[in-house]
């Protein structure tokens, strides 16, 4: 596994859990938005974490947490995805994927062998801005389709979540956004936060006002729509 970041004690990134996330480098998108442009782009020049220091770690902090998060860049498109996983179950923690949706046959093979506990998988846009937002040429749409059907209705806890921006989404991709996951669970809009480590400077969030807008679309097509990460 090339793990190149831990956040080892977090209330947010697994839902009613406490857990630790573990940060993956390298990812088959180049959201413009990305926040997490250096291990999209250059994940080997980022410091890597040796899976043993981490096993090690989970094992002591096993009294105080209860989950793990495996994040990135795109956590399945590590080969050995399956095998760390498995070490972690071991353990007894539970664990939540953090995907782009884009790999769906990994997403079945890791449920189909009961290694998941929960999913969270990004919509980036609405379907015509999906190229756009996921910053990739002959993007393969049905890929993201096939993710969300499975996901939807595979048994295992999910949501699904678009980062919202201003200068790359607009109303009408909330109007495509909400048949394409129509009768999900959970839907959040994440209000967009610039930092230093964005793929391409320059975009700005959302007001409140605008992005409970947004969340008043979808909600006819999904029974649990909030927003997140707002000022």
């Amino acid at each position: 596994m090339q793990i190149h970041g831990l956040n080892k004690t977090t209330l947010l990134d697994y839902p009613e859990h406490v857990a630790a996330t573990l940060f993956c480098g390298g990812c088959n998108f180049r959201c413009p938005f990305c926040h997490n442009s250096d291990l999209v782009l250059n994940p080997d020049c980022q410091p890597r974490i040796p899976e043993e220091e981490i096993i090690d770690f989970l094992k002591k902090r096993k009294n105080v947490l209860s989950g793990v998060c495996i994040t990135g860049g795109e956590p399945t498109l590590q080969k050995d995805l399956e095998i760390f996983i498995s070490r972690i179950k071991e353990m007894d923690y539970l664990v939540k994927l953090d995907t782009n949706g884009y790999c769906p046959e990994t997403l079945e093979k890791l449920v189909d062998k009961q290694l998941l506990d929960y999913i969270a998988m990004d919509i980036k846009s609405g379907m015509t801005g999906y190229a756009a937002a996921t910053g990739i040429d002959n993007l393969k749409i049905e890929r993201i389709k096939t993710s969300i059907d499975f996901i939807k209705h595979c048994g295992v806890q999910y949501e699904f979540r678009t980062t919202v921006v201003k200068g790359l989404h607009t109303r009408e991709d909330f109007t495509e956004i909400g048949p394409m996951i129509q009768g999900g669970k959970a839907y959040f809009l994440q209000q967009f936060k610039d930092n230093e480590n964005v793929m391409i400077p320059g975009y700005q969030s959302f007001s409140r006002e605008e992005m409970e807008e947004f969340a008043k679309i979808v909600r006819s097509y999904v029974k649990q729509v909030k927003l997140r990460g707002m000022d």
